[in-house]
């Protein structure tokens, strides 16, 4: 899902950036508004999960691969907002300092990992949670399915992009059948990991988990 430079031409890029950047802005207010001393720990400790989930990549098309995205476990456990700013910080820091993932296309990858892959995740495992049981079970298995669509959801968003402004000889019937059928396959790994982690979570401190029904904290910017 890290997208290299050239892949999507200069002007889908940009646009994208901007997008990317408003979602951002919006993020680090909303973010700042409920984010609590106490989570400030979890935040960082699921940062530093998802950033090593991420380093294991997997080819799919040339100059492009695949990987754990970590959007919905960050978004339940700590927030969609925050969820964003992680799955953005992290996308940064691979793109400086690891090479992984162009940086013109950042805007592209932010959009895909960070705006579908944790607040749309995110608003998908609210839906879900709404029709199974609101127990530690219900919680992880709602994080669980919405972690598993999330993947497939965020390698379309690509796929669009690549429709809008996409650079290279690769058919889009190519480029739709091996992203797809891929980020399927990953999704499900991701599905249960976030299943087990939030579930690990619930079973010791669900006080401190944002997509919790218990959860004690502010929730006013809730998405769903």
């Amino acid at each position: 899902m890290h997208l290299p430079d050239g892949f999507i031409n200069g002007t889908t890029s940009a646009a994208a950036g901007v997008v990317a950047a408003g979602g951002v802005g919006v993020a680090l207010r909303q973010t700042g508004r409920y984010l609590s001393d106490r989570q400030v720990p979890l935040a960082g400790l699921v940062a530093a999960f998802v950033f090593a989930a991420q380093m294991f990549n997997f080819p799919v098309i040339s100059g492009m691969s695949g990987h754990l995205l970590g959007g919905v476990l960050a978004a339940v456990l700590v927030g969609p907002w925050a969820g964003l700013l992680i799955i953005t910080v992290v996308l940064v820091v691979q793109g400086v300092f690891f090479a992984d993932g162009g940086l013109s296309a950042l805007g592209l990858s932010v959009i895909n990992m960070g705006l579908i892959g944790a607040i749309l995740g995110y608003l998908i495992y609210r839906v879900l949670l709404r029709v199974t049981t609101r127990s530690d079970r219900g919680v992880a298995l709602s994080a669980g399915i919405a972690a598993l669509l999330s993947v497939p959801l965020a390698a379309l968003g690509f796929v669009v992009q690549f429709a809008i402004g996409g650079v290279g000889a690769a058919s889009m019937s190519t480029v739709f059948g091996t992203m797809l059928g891929t980020h399927l396959l990953i999704g499900f790994g991701e599905g249960i990991l976030t299943s087990l982690v939030v579930g690990a979570v619930m079973a010791s401190r669900p006080d401190l988990v944002y997509g919790a029904p218990g959860y004690q904290g502010d929730r006013t910017e809730e998405l769903v």
